[in-house]
């Protein structure tokens, strides 16, 4: 895969996991459920995605780890947006929406460039 296009599906996996985050600490399969589930199940996230993806963003400063205890009752590890986070959610998430309407209209289009 191109660098470019790895870059564009890293950051948009990094602006989803920020935002399932943004309600308070969960832990990595409840992040996976909620991207899921928020994206009517069109996005699903393997453990071998998910993971580098939150030590990524651990090392970046923007997600914090505490270890606490599940819904079922099994120890797993937690992770927090930070105030870093919290920003670079602020600052990414309006230029995704700007993306994804692009390409929105780009699709919905009835003719070509050169027809206009």
């Amino acid at each position: 895969m191109p660098d470019a296009q790895s870059d564009l599906l890293r950051s948009s996996l990094d602006l989803l996991i920020l935002k399932a985050i943004s309600w308070g600490p969960r832990h990595g399969y409840s992040v996976a459920e909620w991207i899921e589930q928020a994206t009517d199940d069109a996005l699903s996230i393997e453990e071998g995605t998910l993971y580098p993806a939150l030590h990524r963003l651990e090392r970046k400063g923007w997600v914090k780890t505490e270890w606490g205890i599940s819904d079922n009752n099994r120890r797993a590890k937690f992770y927090r947006l930070t105030p870093t986070g919290r920003a670079q959610f602020r600052a990414q998430a309006p230029a995704w929406h700007r993306y994804a309407e692009a390409i929105a209209v780009a699709l919905r289009a009835t003719s070509s460039v050169a027809d206009a």
